[in-house]
């Protein structure tokens, strides 16, 4: 009887204490504790500026007294890009430097999130210019600036405690008008926001690429993405191939960027912290628009020979009953003479980069029957034309987004010579098909490229009966 009534008042006072605990639940969410803090280190002797200034031009200095100042982190691991280094500037708002510090730890967001008020003690460790960036770490026989051991951060870094907890303050990016202008000694690991950029055309189209790049194991790799501004400013997002998002696509629209300064010897590398850094909901900004289109007329005959077309000023690049639109690169269809005949003419030769360019000719499908034209090429190293229908295109739009049906295989194309220049002639006659029907282009494509195919191609004679 007597274990009989222990059990029982056992078992109350466990259903008590149960109920207790549950009592301080709402909806089964527990509230995240306050991140552990305590003022390890005693008041600010130095500013963050006037420390960082102390870095020799080469090589590093040895701090042997105490330098105790305070930072802002603008780094955060949680997602991969950042490997074991922490980023970190003076104020939450105009910051006048950026530093980092290397420490053989990872998950540092978990202890110093985005925006966490930090005051190191830099005695002990090395101050120095690493890499194209002014870093602090630990003494290294194998690196001018080593990592931190893991054990040894909280005697070199600890938090700022305000309230119940660690300070967290909100970090105020930089605003910047282009991504030139990110290329600055003092925003070097401090975090900065470019307007109106967009990812180079070549990231997206012909494939719209993601993140990361990946081997034959699926492992990521370190990828750098390029992008642009509305400017002409160019940089690189630089990507960790532990980034967890990086199997991601590129969105292929144009906003607002924000990232961590980073300069890798004398290459300016931006990282991202988070997929939410980019903010790219915006319609693309085109560096090198279409020209032409001011006069399109769709018609089922006509013959162009590009006679009517002035040859003063020299290279003409618009058609206004035409499209003209480089895809990738600055190269446009120009027209040229020889012989007292002209043509228009493309090619990859003494440029530089990848090209991509369309010559739109619209086109009444529902009367038309047959497309002609002349062709010709120059210093022949592969192929460069292609030929395709497309009734999805509107004119001066985003022209990667039409359906395109190649038709280059019912053509003559040259294929010589491969020095000097051959002879305009006729490629052939394709029979429109008798479903096609409507308004749409015949789109002639020139694809090059300055360390692939440079081939130039001339155009003459179009023709649709």
């Amino acid at each position: 009887m007597n274990n009989f009534t222990n059990f029982f008042k056992t078992a109350f006072v466990a259903v008590g204490v149960l109920s207790a605990l549950s009592s301080c639940v709402k909806n089964d969410d527990w509230d995240t504790p306050p991140i552990a803090c305590s003022n390890k280190f005693g008041d600010p002797t130095i500013t963050m500026a006037d420390f960082a200034a102390q870095a020799p031009a080469t090589g590093y200095k040895l701090i042997t007294t105490d330098q105790i100042f305070d930072g802002y982190i603008v780094s955060s691991d949680a997602q991969g890009n950042f490997y074991k280094t922490i980023s970190f500037q003076d104020k939450t708002v105009n910051p006048t430097v950026g530093l980092q510090i290397e420490v053989d730890k990872a998950s540092n967001f978990a202890d110093f999130p985005v925006g966490a008020h930090i005051r190191i003690n830099a005695k002990g460790l090395r101050l120095g210019l690493d890499r194209g960036a002014i870093k602090i770490g630990s003494e290294d026989p194998n690196f001018a600036i080593g990592r931190v051991p893991q054990a040894l951060v909280g005697r070199y870094m600890s938090g700022v405690c305000g309230g119940n907890g660690l300070d967290i303050q909100t970090i105020v990016p930089t605003k910047l008008t282009s991504l030139n202008d990110a290329k600055q000694a003092n925003l070097i690991n401090t975090l900065v926001t470019v307007s109106d950029v967009q990812f180079s055309i070549g990231e997206i189209f012909p494939v719209q690429k993601k993140y990361l790049d990946y081997d034959a194991g699926n492992q990521g790799l370190d990828t750098d993405r390029n992008i642009e501004d509305k400017l002409g400013g160019t940089a690189v997002i630089r990507n960790s191939g532990f980034f967890k998002s990086g199997g991601e696509l590129l969105p292929k629209g144009s906003g607002d960027v924000t990232f961590v300064v980073s300069r890798y010897n004398t290459t300016w590398q931006m990282l991202i912290r988070s997929l939410s850094d980019i903010n790219f909901s915006g319609t693309r900004v085109d560096s090198t628009p279409p020209k032409g289109g001011t006069a399109i007329t769709y018609s089922g005959s006509f013959l162009e020979n590009f006679e009517s077309y002035a040859t003063t000023p020299a290279n003409l690049e618009v058609y206004p009953k035409y499209v003209n639109d480089p895809v990738l690169g600055n190269r446009y269809w120009q027209l040229k003479t020889f012989s007292s005949n002209k043509y228009i003419q493309l090619g990859a030769n003494s440029g530089s980069g990848s090209y991509l360019t369309y010559f739109a000719v619209p086109v009444d499908f529902t009367a038309a029957n047959t497309l002609k034209f002349d062709v010709n090429v120059g210093f022949w190293n592969g192929n460069a034309l292609k030929v395709y229908y497309t009734t999805n295109y509107t004119p001066l739009g985003d022209i990667t987004t039409a359906t395109k049906t190649d038709i280059t295989s019912a053509f003559t194309i040259p294929q010589a010579p491969v020095s000097g220049y051959g002879t305009l002639a006729p490629a052939g006659t394709y029979t429109l098909p008798a479903t096609l029907t409507g308004n749409g282009f015949i789109l002639f494509e020139y694809s090059g490229s300055s360390t692939g195919v440079t081939t130039t191609v001339q155009l003459d004679n179009i023709q649709v009966q």
